[in-house]
């Protein structure tokens, strides 16, 4: 974001007045908050790459691809019998042909685990703590560790900002469609890196905007106008209020499970299991793209005999769809690997734009300076 005009520059900028009020706005909204943009940025970029920071932190979730897949009821027998006084919430496939899948857990006395299911042969490779560096950078990046209520609100409110940058740089860089291969001209350090910001910028702009609109709905959701929870696919409460689970949802209940969800939807590729008293979801991605694994889902009763509801991503209301695209969308997870670099890429250029605006206001302040003290001492030469 360039840095504001002193009084001595005015005249460098072409069409004084309302495009000067432009730029002027377009450097203070960039000086005030490039220390906390900067931040988000960062924290954000970091974090599209979290679970690959995880993967190369903790040995457990490293496999070795092997000749089969083994099922994911096999799986949930491994978790079971390694942890059987823990509770087993949900399953995820693993991310990778490298990757564990993971297994959310409950202990006995309310801790957060994660436990690893090496997805080929069915066995657990162990346990880690819940709060791992992808939860450590999705708060720090989503509320900055702060409570939620009043974390999220501000930090989405950075959308504004964006898009305050967003357009104000296209009043005052004149023909910007020209700028994309306009290298950076060397003679001088502020020309240099004032070509550099706006050469990021330029490539930037399709970025800042979907970061720009996905952040203001996050904000819109955090002040009350979000779509709410999705239909849900089981029950709300036992079918029979004294019933009681005394057994969790057997590996047989959950394969059986599965291959009815096969034939039901032979486009729904599974990505995670829920389990609770009430029955097994079973979500994943399907037709609909852009959407987040929840929103295609399929509801089993506990025996996995007996399909009880249904969720298509296609079906949702627009609102609920807005919701699903939103995440896939701000941290590039749609396209796997290519998505995710190219998203690390322009977050990197994002954060480098907060950064360089601030410098370049630094290098302008001290040229004013420098050309305040040269003035200065030639009236005393001349006196």
């Amino acid at each position: 974001m360039p840095p504001a005009l002193s009084s001595a520059d005015a005249a460098a900028v072409p069409g004084k007045g309302r495009r000067r009020v432009w730029f002027d706005l377009h450097s203070w909204v960039g000086l005030k908050l490039c220390v906390l943009m900067a931040f988000v940025c960062l924290t954000g970029t970091l974090a599209v790459f979290s679970h690959e920071i995880d993967w190369a932190l903790h040995p457990q979730m490293r496999v070795s691809p092997g000749p089969q897949h083994a099922s994911l009821g096999t799986m949930v027998g491994a978790v079971q019998r390694a942890y059987p006084a823990w509770t087993l919430n949900g399953l995820s496939a693993p991310k990778g042909p490298r990757s564990a899948a993971m297994a959310s857990m409950e202990t006995d006395d309310g801790r957060l685990r994660f436990v690893w299911v090496d997805p080929y042969r069915g066995t657990v490779t162990g346990d880690t703590h819940w709060f791992n560096a992808q939860r450590f950078l999705r708060n720090t990046h989503r509320h900055l560790m702060m409570p939620v209520k009043f974390g999220v609100p501000i930090v989405s409110a950075l959308s504004v900002a964006l898009l305050v940058t967003l357009v104000t740089s296209l009043v005052i860089y004149r023909k910007w469609w020209r700028g994309f291969f306009s290298l950076p001209r060397p003679e001088r350090q502020r020309r240099f890196w004032g070509d550099v910001h706006r050469l990021a910028g330029v490539w930037s702009l399709w970025f800042i905007a979907l970061i720009a609109a996905t952040g203001g709905w996050y904000l819109v959701e955090s002040l009350g106008g979000g779509a709410g929870g999705q239909p849900d696919v089981l029950p709300k409460e036992l079918t029979d209020p004294g019933a009681t689970v005394t057994q969790p949802i057997t590996p047989t209940a959950i394969d059986r499970a599965i291959a009815q969800a096969h034939d039901e939807w032979p486009g729904l590729q599974v990505r995670r299991l829920a389990l609770s008293d009430r029955g097994l979801v079973i979500e994943g991605q399907a037709e609909a793209w852009l959407v987040r694994d929840r929103a295609n889902a399929l509801g089993f009763d506990p025996t996995g005999s007996t399909l009880i509801g249904r969720r298509i991503a296609g079906e949702l209301d627009v609102h609920h769809r807005i919701s699903e695209m939103a995440d896939p969308l701000h941290f590039g997870t749609f396209g796997g690997l290519v998505t995710q670099v190219i998203w690390f890429v322009f977050g990197l250029l994002l954060t480098a734009l907060s950064l360089t605006g601030a410098y370049l206001y630094g290098l302008r302040v001290a040229d004013v300076l420098r050309a305040a003290a040269r003035r200065s001492a030639k009236s005393r030469a001349v006196a």
